[in-house]
């Protein structure tokens, strides 16, 4: 039977507002994700909130009602609030309907299986939540294997990561690794690691790709480094025809994705 939390001063209310921030988040290996259809999809995919909140007028909606019978069937708690509770929970001012708190999931280059898919994608220092997300939708969207984070990247289960993916964090591997580890870890098998770089002149429509392919964006200001350059594959260049001279990183990884499924697609 779900409880009910109107108070601000509740102390599992402050614990939960604190997985907003990082330390609190790592310290304690939790998440939060909210919005109906980002927690119907998650449980689509198996994965359960150990907490469920939920404002008291969304308590007849079918799937809320879904999502709280499997949460407490599998242990953990649904918890009826106030639309004031879930803004303190989520940062917002207009709140969805329900939050989440889950555990993290870890995933290793150890658990990725390279013939799951003829695409994968890899980022360099990644910064900016919002692209990470639009990475993981660009990845669910066309099927990839998984994401690999390569070096201080930002992390993919901050609030802004997990609103920007849509859903996608919980349909799309995420590993988070070094340069050397992700080399030693390709070159173990076939891969064709395929760089995003201004210096080339190879167009990437003209480019041919070998599955599975590895596409290699770099850090949104920087690129990619040299030596990083050096051990791809393949270097690629997206023709700029305006007077900018790069597309954004999420949407350069979403055009190059596209054309190495239509080719492999043949």
């Amino acid at each position: 039977m779900p409880r009910e939390i109107t108070a601000f001063s509740n102390p599992l209310v402050k614990r939960v507002r604190d997985l907003r921030d990082k330390r609190h988040r790592r310290a304690a290996r939790q998440f939060l994700a909210e919005g109906l259809r980002i927690l119907t999809e998650a449980r689509e995919t198996g994965r359960i909130p150990r907490l469920l909140f939920y404002a008291g007028q969304s308590a007849g909606h079918p799937l809320v009602h879904a999502l709280s019978v499997e949460v407490e069937a599998a242990g953990g708690e649904s918890i009826q609030t106030t639309p004031d509770i879930l803004s303190k929970l989520s940062g917002k001012d207009n709140p969805q309907a329900v939050v989440g708190v889950f555990d993290e999931f870890d995933v290793g280059l150890g658990d990725l299986e390279r013939d799951r898919s003829g695409i994968w994608l890899v980022a360099e220092r990644l910064r900016d939540p919002g692209n990470l997300g639009t990475i993981l939708r660009t990845g669910d969207a066309v099927g990839a294997g998984g994401l690999i984070l390569i070096g201080e990247s930002v992390d993919p289960f901050s609030v802004e990561a997990v609103r920007a993916s849509m859903g996608a964090l919980f349909t799309v591997p995420v590993v988070h690794t070094d340069w050397q580890s992700f080399l030693d870890w390709l070159r173990q098998g076939p891969g064709q690691l395929v760089g995003l770089s201004l210096d080339t002149d190879q167009d990437y429509r003209a480019a041919r790709y070998a599955a599975p392919t590895f596409l290699l964006t770099g850090n949104e200001a920087q690129g990619m480094p040299a030596d990083y350059a050096a051990a791809c594959d393949l270097l690629v260049k997206i023709p700029m025809l305006g007077k900018a001279d790069s597309l954004n990183a999420a949407v350069a990884t979403a055009v190059m994705a596209y054309e190495v499924i239509a080719q492999q697609r043949g």
